[in-house]
């Protein structure tokens, strides 16, 4: 019978893989011995934007942190913008779902913390405002 090689990618991890053609059900043919466990292809990572530098907030500026762990998706105030209570500062997905990370006071964006595409944790610095 034939074989044919595959890479199949599972959670960004690349794996190649032989798989047997077989002839249709109710043919006698011997089954074969379990495969051995799929060796690891080399993968190139993924193509993350780099994080920017963390700054911490300073005098009469304060952090708005991330509620839950999650993937920021968009950022979608600049840095420099003057922004109102409840004005939309990034997009974090989180538990499939796209969560609206709004700012909490008047204020102008002082330094974004994270960059699109980038993971962050639970309480983590996302924007300083000031």
């Amino acid at each position: 019978m034939a074989t044919k090689k595959f890479n199949v990618t599972v959670n960004g991890t690349t794996y190649e893989v032989e798989v047997e053609e077989v002839k249709a059900v109710g043919s006698s043919a011997p089954k074969p011995a379990a495969a051995p466990a799929p060796k690891p292809a080399v993968a190139p990572a993924p193509a993350a934007a780099p994080a920017p530098a963390k700054v911490s907030a300073g005098a009469g500026e304060h952090s708005i942190d991330s509620p839950m762990p999650g993937k920021v998706i968009k950022l979608v105030a600049s840095e420099g913008a003057q922004v109102k209570a409840g004005e939309v500062l990034l997009i974090l997905e989180a538990m499939k779902m796209q969560n609206e990370i709004t700012a909490d006071t008047d204020g102008t964006v002082k330094k974004f913390n994270v960059a699109a595409g980038q993971s962050v944790k639970a309480h983590e610095s996302l924007v300083i405002l000031g």
